[in-house]
């Protein structure tokens, strides 16, 4: 009679099971997801890695994909190859993928956020009239600090975010976020201007021109303000916010949409950093970050890492080796060295090559292994750990592109 499965046994052969499936990759990470947040410390490749996974979607899945910076740094239209993106979505030519050798199944496509025409869209969808519309966009103050106050830059984006994936128009949206820190501020940003339009001072600015009726204790505030400010600027101030407090309901109802959306198991967080100790720091506090807010995160792309060859005890030998034997080594090189040339078969001048040579590559050494350590020492586990080498020459158009994503692939 055979004997009847246990707990034990059914829980030891589910991780069976699990040690048998495939490791999880960015390619099977992004064929599952809608929306792909791309964060990071500054000048770690975060914008390079974004446009690289958005551009071997469009390849390899046949998606219809949109990389959509939101960072004020304008590095992605030159990435991609275009003369310049805005806040229209622009598809990347044909021309483009035919110069970097590629034919893709799918299609990409390129917006850079513009904060003042998406604030005014913006506007436009939740005023409730065409009378309060007009009136806002023609009001002083909002003309000048639409794209200046604060969280305007990261809320908007938000907004722009959950209208493009509203739209149904691609099936893959990759964002660029800012740095690292305000990347935070990215995430909040749509809490904070709710809170924003409900504060004490929102209500201190308003009162007077809701009511006449001033009391003892306030009215000091508004003649002071009034007389260093000037009335017409008071007045436009306040109504501006009288006119946004009209759309107070639609801005703290989206905000909770686009707080459902980024949670949603169909959105994933990218963390870029490379192993340097500052920059992995700050993208670890940031993964901690998501994870306390029980955001998804993907993934994490070590970039600009070292070859694995330079972690190994037999190349560190042959380096020690021509340093110790730098002399010999060059005595037997300088009639080949100096054949076409004498003044270059100088025996000490091959000897300080060499001996140069051999130190550096002991140098990388150190840094290789230094980066394995930080590497086994994360302490965050994404579902997928990917990394990229040190690139010769800085990434620039659509070629660089694909070396780049095809590292991070799979």
């Amino acid at each position: 009679m055979a004997a009847r499965p246990t707990k034990a046994m059914a829980k030891a052969k589910a991780k069976a099971t699990d040690a048998d499936a495939p490791a999880p990759t960015m390619d099977s990470l992004l064929a599952t997801k809608e929306i792909v947040v791309a964060c990071g410390p500054g000048g770690v490749g975060k914008t390079t890695t974004a446009a690289a996974s958005a551009l071997m979607a469009a390849v390899n899945h046949g998606s219809k994909v949109l990389v959509l910076t939101v960072d004020p740094a304008k590095r992605l239209a030159n990435a991609l190859g275009l003369d310049g993106i805005g806040n229209t979505e622009h598809k990347v030519p044909a021309s483009a993928f035919k110069a970097a050798g590629v034919k893709p199944r799918g299609e990409l496509w390129a917006a850079m956020l513009d904060t003042k025409e998406s604030w005014d869209s913006l506007i436009g969808h939740h005023a409730p009239d065409e009378q309060t519309r007009d009136e806002i966009l023609a009001n002083p103050l909002y003309q000048n600090i639409s794209g200046r106050f604060i969280q305007s830059h990261d809320y908007i984006a938000m907004e722009r975010l959950y209208e493009i994936h509203l739209s149904a128009e691609y099936d893959l949206i990759v964002v660029d976020t800012p740095p690292t820190r305000n990347a935070l501020d990215f995430l909040d940003a749509p809490e904070r201007l709710a809170d924003f339009f409900s504060s004490r001072l929102l209500r201190w600015l308003i009162v007077p021109y809701r009511s006449k009726l001033v009391n003892v204790a306030t009215k000091p505030f508004y003649q002071i303000s009034d007389r260093i400010l000037g009335t017409e600027f008071m007045s436009d101030i306040s109504e501006f916010f009288i006119l946004f407090q009209t759309m107070y309901d639609g801005f703290v109802e989206r905000s909770k949409a686009v707080g459902r959306l980024l949670s949603d198991r169909r959105t994933t967080f990218v963390v870029v950093s490379t192993l340097e100790a500052t920059p992995l720091r700050e993208a670890e506090f940031f993964a901690e970050q998501l994870t306390a807010r029980k955001l998804h995160l993907g993934a994490i792309v070590l970039n600009k890492v070292l070859p694995d060859y330079l972690q190994g005890r037999a190349g560190a030998k042959v380096a020690e080796a021509m340093k110790d034997r730098a002399e010999d080594l060059a005595a037997e090189l300088a009639p080949v060295v100096g054949a076409g040339d004498a003044a270059l078969g100088d025996p000490a001048q091959i000897a300080r090559v060499l001996t140069e040579v051999a130190d550096s590559y002991l140098n990388f050494q150190v840094v290789a292994l230094r980066e394995m350590e930080e590497r086994a020492t994360l302490a965050v586990t994404p579902d997928v750990l990917a990394t990229a080498p040190f690139f010769d020459t800085d990434i620039y158009d659509l070629k660089g592109l694909l070396r780049l994503g095809e590292q991070i692939w799979e």
